[in-house]
């Protein structure tokens, strides 16, 4: 899962079928699929968002959405 892995951590997403329909079309519209490699740049504090760059840009999800990302770290 997204959410337990540290800044720094990279990963090959594996399924995001179980993210909730609107934030899985706004990842797709980002580019960021199963298959796609993302890297945990920043975790923030009190269960606050986690930083993740893929395809070339950073984005913010909510820890929530990041523990139903299955990710196989590399």
């Amino acid at each position: 899962m997204v959410g337990q892995m540290k800044a720094g951590d990279k990963g090959k997403i594996i399924n995001i079928s179980h993210v909730g329909h609107l934030v899985q079309r706004r990842l797709l519209d980002l580019g960021i699929t199963e298959g796609s490699e993302v890297c945990v740049k920043c975790v923030m504090p009190f269960g606050g968002p986690i930083m993740i760059e893929s395809c070339g840009q950073c984005i913010g999800i909510r820890r929530k959405e990041a523990n139903s990302i299955e990710v196989e770290r590399l």
